[in-house]
């Protein structure tokens, strides 16, 4: 098997308008396929990586056990620059997070409207004032 690498995530949304709203303004993701599939899933796209946004049906089954889910997903920064200038943007915007040293990398970690964790991460150590 040889593949590339991920393709998409799919997040289930409790108003998904308002998380692609949130996508586009807060990370820059860019709305794409707009007119496919009536709306659903809403596509995003930043560089080569997409998500898709369902909204959460109430009548769902839920997922059985309480066994493990995705923790999160990271974004990288590919500069020590555009990692503070997030920073500075999420703070701008009110959104906490907590930075966290990985020693090899610098990660900042929020959450999205739904609760689902965003690390913006950077490898770009050498790049700090």
């Amino acid at each position: 098997m040889k593949l590339q690498q991920i393709d998409h995530l799919a997040l289930t949304c409790r108003a998904p308008e308002v998380s692609k709203d949130w996508y586009v303004t807060v990370l820059g993701f860019e709305h794409v396929h707009a007119s496919r599939w009536k709306g659903v899933p809403l596509f995003l796209k930043l560089g080569s990586t997409y998500l898709a946004l369902f909204p959460h049906r109430q009548d769902a089954q839920e997922r059985p056990g309480t066994g493990p889910r995705l923790d999160h997903f990271a974004l990288r920064a590919a500069t020590y620059a555009d990692f503070k200038d997030a920073q500075d943007r999420l703070t701008e915007l009110g959104i906490t997070f907590a930075f966290q040293d990985h020693e090899l990398a610098h990660s900042i970690y929020f959450s999205d409207p739904d609760g689902n964790r965003v690390e913006i991460t950077t490898y770009d150590l050498q790049g700090r004032v």
